[in-house]
C-alpha cells in the first residue's frame, strides 16, 4: 500500500502524541534540511505559470501523454503519496491544485550532482503543509491526472504545524474564524468568498467612477461622533490630552465636502460601533456612503439598484441568485412600499390614522407588538411594529420608504406627508442592506434635531450624541439639495456569496478571547 508520507530517520509525525510532538518532529527536519545544505526558508522562487493557467492550457492533453513544455510552479503540499522510487504530491497555489509527479531517476539526474540524496530528502524531509517550488514539464498520467513531471525542486518554507485532518477538516467554527489562515488553506470556497468580495468592491468603485463620483477619505478619529445612533468606541490622544472616538459613520464629513463644492463623493471604508455581535453584526464593518448634490432619495433608489445589479453581473454573471436555499431576483424593478403600508399589510393596523400615542400603543399590543410602553412617539411605535413584524419577511429586494421624523434626525421632511421624512431602507433576505435620505439641509431644523439627540444623551442614552457645532456651521454656509446613501458592504457580500453569517464575509471578525470560548461562552 502507498504511504501518505515518507519514512524518515527522524520520528514520524503520526507516531507522536499531540501537536507538540508533531512540531518537535518537524523542527528536527528543519535541522536535517540545513545539514543537507538546503534552506528551510527560502528567499524567492521564479514562477512561470499558475496552476489554473496550466489546467486550462493543457485541458485537452490525453491520458499518458507528455508535453515538452517547461514550467515552474510553487505552492503548498496538500497531500503526499510516496512509493519506493516514485512519489505524488498534491500542490495547491492560490488558483487551484495540480499533481507533482516525482520520479527518482529524473530528479537524481538533474539534482544528483549537487545533492546525491535529493530524492530521499524529498521523501524524508517534506510534509503536508510545506511550501515547495518545482520545475519540470507537463504530463498527464495514465489515470488522467494533469501533473508537473518534476526535474528540480526546492523547499521554500518548512511547515511546523500539521494541516487539519483530510477527512474531518477544520470543523470548529470558532477556530475557523480565529485561525482564518488555516481556514483559507483547507477550504477553497472560503478563499473564493474573499475573491468575490474584492470583485464586488472593485465593481462598486468602478460603477461610481463611471457616474462621476470621486472617492475620498475622512477621519477615523473624531472629537464628536455622529451620522448615526450608535454607541462609539472611545480612545485617548496623549499629546492633545483629549478623548477621541472611532467613527460610527462617514456621513457628516462627506456632507462637509458637498458644502465645500464637491457634487459627487463617496467613501468605502471601516466604521466602528460598540455594539453586540451576531450573525449580522460585527463591531467593525465596512460601508460605502455616497452623496450627490442636486439629487434626492428617489435618485438614490435608482443609483443603488443599478450599482448592486452591476456588481451581481460583474461577479456572478447573473441577477438570479440563491441565498441559503431561497431564490432571490435582483432584476429591476425592485419593490417600493411605504413603512405605513408594510406595517398595515402585516398587522392590519394603519398607524397613520392615530394622533393619540396611548391608542397607538394599545393597537400595537393588540397586534402582538411588544416593548412599546417606552416608545416616545407614534413614529417609534410604528418602527417597533415594522422591526418586529415586517423586516424579516422582506426577502426579495425591497425599498421601504417614508419613515417617521422621530427616528430619522438627518433626513429632510417629506414634501407632501407631514410627520414623515424622505428616507428609504433597502431590505434583502430580511436584512437592512442600505439606508438613504433626501438630506436635511436646513441648519435651523438640523440644530433642533441634534439638540433633541443631545438631550437623550444627557438622559443616559448611550447611542445618542451631542451637537456637532462645526457641522451646523458648515450647513449655515449652505449645502445644496443632496441625496445620500449608505450601504453595508459586508451584508451585500453575504447575499452575493451565500454566506450565512457576517463573519463568513469578514476575513478577521472580532471574537471573544479563547478562554471565554473554553468556558462555553463563545459567540460562534
Amino acid at each position: 500500500m502507498p504511504s501518505d508520507r515518507a519514512s524518515s530517520p527522524t520520528p514520524n509525525d503520526s507516531s507522536d502524541s499531540g501537536l507538540e510532538g508533531i512540531r518537535a518532529t518537524r523542527l528536527q527536519k528543519v535541522e536535517a534540511l540545513k545539514a543537507a545544505g538546503m534552506t528551510p526558508y527560502a528567499y524567492s522562487w521564479d514562477i512561470t505559470h499558475s496552476v489554473s493557467t496550466l489546467q486550462a492550457k493543457f485541458a485537452d492533453l490525453e491520458a499518458g501523454a507528455e508535453a515538452d513544455f517547461a514550467v515552474s510552479v510553487a505552492g503548498r503540499i496538500m497531500a503526499r503519496r510516496v512509493f519506493g522510487k516514485l512519489a505524488f504530491f498534491t500542490l495547491q497555489d492560490e488558483t487551484g491544485t495540480i499533481q507533482l509527479y516525482l520520479e527518482k531517476k529524473t530528479i537524481q539526474a538533474e539534482m544528483g550532482e549537487a545533492d546525491p540524496q535529493a530524492f530521499n530528502h524529498l521523501k524524508q524531509l517534506t510534509d503536508a503543509g510545506d511550501i515547495l517550488g518545482a520545475q519540470g514539464t507537463i504530463k498527464r498520467t495514465d489515470k488522467g491526472e494533469l501533473s508537473v513531471k518534476v526535474t528540480r525542486y526546492a523547499m521554500l518554507t518548512k511547515s511546523l504545524l500539521p494541516l487539519p485532518d483530510k477527512f474531518h477538516g477544520l470543523t470548529d467554527v470558532a477556530k475557523r474564524y480565529r485561525q482564518r489562515y488555516v481556514d483559507l488553506i483547507v477550504n477553497p470556497e472560503v478563499r473564493n468568498t474573499f475573491r468575490k468580495r474584492a470583485l464586488i468592491t472593485a465593481s462598486i468603485r468602478r460603477y461610481l467612477d463611471q457616474q462621476g463620483f470621486i472617492e475620498v477619505e475622512t477621519p477615523v478619529l473624531q472629537s464628536e461622533p455622529g451620522g448615526a445612533e450608535a454607541r462609539p468606541f472611545v480612545t485617548y490622544h496623549n499629546t492633545l490630552d483629549m478623548e477621541l472616538y472611532l467613527r460610527i459613520a462617514t456621513e457628516l464629513h462627506l456632507k462637509r465636502l458637498i458644502v465645500g463644492g464637491f457634487e459627487k463623493v463617496f467613501e468605502l471604508g471601516r466604521v466602528f460601533r460598540n455594539e453586540g455581535i451576531s450573525t449580522r453584526h460585527n463591531p467593525e464593518f465596512t460601508t460605502i456612503e455616497l452623496y450627490q448634490a442636486y439629487a434626492d432619495y428617489s435618485d438614490m433608489m435608482d443609483l443603488t439598484e443599478a450599482m448592486v445589479i452591476q456588481a451581481a453581473k460583474d461577479v456572478l454573471g447573473t441577477t438570479e441568485i440563491s441565498y441559503q436555499g431561497e431564490q432571490i431576483s435582483l432584476a429591476s424593478p425592485w419593490q417600493r412600499i411605504t413603512m405605513h403600508e408594510a406595517v398595515q399589510e402585516k398587522t392590519g393596523v394603519d398607524f397613520s390614522q392615530f394622533t393619540d400615542l396611548a391608542k397607538a400603543k394599545a393597537a400595537a399590543k393588540t397586534a402582538g407588538i411588544v416593548n412599546v410602553d417606552d416608545c416616545e412617539s407614534i413614529g417609534h411605535v410604528l418602527n417597533e411594529a415594522f422591526e418586529q413584524k415586517v423586516e424579516e419577511t422582506l426577502i426579495q429586494p425591497t425599498y421601504v420608504v417614508d419613515y417617521p421624523v422621530e427616528i430619522s434626525p438627518l433626513a429632510k421632511p417629506h414634501r407632501s406627508k407631514p410627520g414623515l421624512v424622505e428616507r428609504f431602507e433597502l431590505f434583502i433576505v430580511g436584512r437592512e442592506t442600505a439606508n438613504s435620505f433626501s438630506e436635511l439641509t436646513d441648519p435651523i431644523d438640523q440644530r433642533d434635531r441634534l439638540e433633541a439627540q443631545a438631550m437623550k444623551k444627557e438622559a443616559g442614552d448611550l447611542e445618542a450624541h451631542s451637537v456637532d457645532e462645526d457641522f451646523i456651521t458648515a450647513l449655515e454656509y449652505g449645502m445644496p439639495p443632496t441625496g445620500g446613501m449608505g450601504l453595508g458592504i459586508d451584508r451585500l457580500v453575504m447575499v452575493l456569496t451565500d454566506a450565512a453569517s457576517i463573519r463568513d464575509a469578514i476575513a478577521f471578525p472580532l471574537l471573544k478571547p479563547e478562554k471565554s470560548e473554553m468556558d462555553g461562552n463563545n459567540l460562534a
